[in-house]
């Protein structure tokens, strides 16, 4: 396998980043003058240096530009190790005859510049500081400055992530929509299956009052999975946008109970008075309904489900529990569950979504969710809202 020279490493990782072609950044901009604040200087930049060319891509006292890298004094010391730090760049032997400090260009003497290392170990640049004058640097003043240069690359990692972020969402978009294009077919000929018998059994002379309950039953399923579908798919494209309306958790509870009332055969649910609060009835209906069918599926052997909902009003958000009476999530795997595919017991039937679905709308509501123990060693999913 060929090494990439150093030069080609800097070039790709500074491509990665996208700052070239980019207006100067504030973020940058602001790191620069931190910079020259701290070393009490005049003037201060952020370079990104490719084989051929010094980028200044933030600067403080002046303003930036492109210059060859025969001319840039940090180039020349870019893979030095160390920060380098000359009270007179016009007494080193390597800058003395430099444009920067033999007046062609400027007359630098007091120089200190702090390599950019990234993740990768790739150094691509410098944070340097200048001045016109002589002057000295403290101990406390150079260790700020080498961690002001870790800062730099930690903005260029940050903005990087995000980009990348987005980009995942908006595939992930296009996935959901597939995914949902397929589902909804098959979901159309089931209701519209499930609305012929019904109507049938409408018209029949001795109607099966027990059959057209179940029938009507199924069909107000496939209804709010069709919404379900639609809202979920909606939330994942616009990244969070959510309707604000009045939830009032009773009334989801009792929307919840029809939905799950095959898992929830033989089980025992008793629940407290529930709050209302402003939010997207579909989504924080799912989050509910998640929750309990988890706690319907995970029991312990020979036992039914027991499911104890509470909540408590906590000044400025909600707290909802559902608790059961299950085996529990050991203690190292109730963040984990959170992430998506993950499963804490492959016996058990589920995709291992639900919970990160859960997740994602809870947070986009302002709120929190965690697992905890439960009285008896079951567990307590709960989550928060703003009240």
């Amino acid at each position: 396998m060929t090494t990439p020279s150093p030069h080609a490493a800097r070039a790709a990782e500074i491509d990665r980043y996208g700052v070239l072609t980019e207006p100067p950044r504030a973020d940058l901009m602001a790191i620069a003058e931190i910079a020259a604040g701290l070393a009490a200087t005049p003037k201060s930049t952020i370079n990104l240096i490719t084989d051929t060319e010094q980028f200044q891509v933030a600067t403080y006292g002046f303003t930036g530009g492109v210059s060859p890298c025969e001319d840039s004094m940090c180039a020349v010391v870019l893979d030095a190790g160390e920060p380098i730090v000359l009270p007179d760049a016009s007494q080193d032997d390597r800058f003395r005859n430099n444009p920067f400090v033999n007046g062609d260009i400027d007359d630098i003497k007091f120089y200190a510049t702090h390599q950019l290392t990234t993740p990768n170990g790739v150094v691509i640049g410098t944070l340097c500081v200048f001045d016109n004058e002589v002057r000295e640097l403290s101990a406390a003043q150079e260790h700020a400055l080498v961690g002001l240069a870790d800062r730099v690359v930690d903005l260029l990692e940050l903005e990087l992530r995000t980009r990348e972020l987005k980009r995942s969402n908006e595939q992930l978009a296009a996935f959901a929509g597939q995914v949902s294009h397929d589902l909804r077919n098959p979901l159309t000929a089931v209701s519209m299956a499930l609305k012929t018998i019904d109507d049938e059994l409408e018209e029949a002379p001795e109607p099966d009052a027990d059959l057209a309950f179940l029938v009507r039953r199924a069909i107000g399923g496939a209804d709010r999975m069709e919404s379900l579908i639609r809202d979920l798919l909606a939330f994942a494209r616009v990244g969070g946008e959510l309707r604000r309306l009045p939830v009032d958790f009773n009334a989801v509870l009792a929307d919840v109970r029809v939905d799950l009332a095959t898992a929830l055969a033989g089980a025992t649910l008793v629940a407290d008075d529930l709050p209302k609060v402003t939010g997207d009835p579909v989504q924080l209906r799912a989050v509910l309904q998640n929750l309990i069918a988890n706690a319907a599926k995970f029991t312990r052997p020979g036992e039914p489900a027991h499911i104890e909902i509470s909540a408590d009003d906590l000044g400025d958000r909600w707290l909802i529990e559902v608790c059961d009476r299950g085996p529990g999530v050991p203690v190292d795997q109730r963040e984990r569950v959170f992430q998506p595919l993950a499963r804490v017991d492959d016996s058990i039937d589920g995709s291992g979504i639900g919970l990160t679905t859960c997740r994602r709308i809870v947070e986009a509501h302002g709120g929190r969710i965690g697992l905890a123990e439960a009285p008896g060693g079951g567990t307590c999913a709960w989550f928060e809202l703003p009240a």
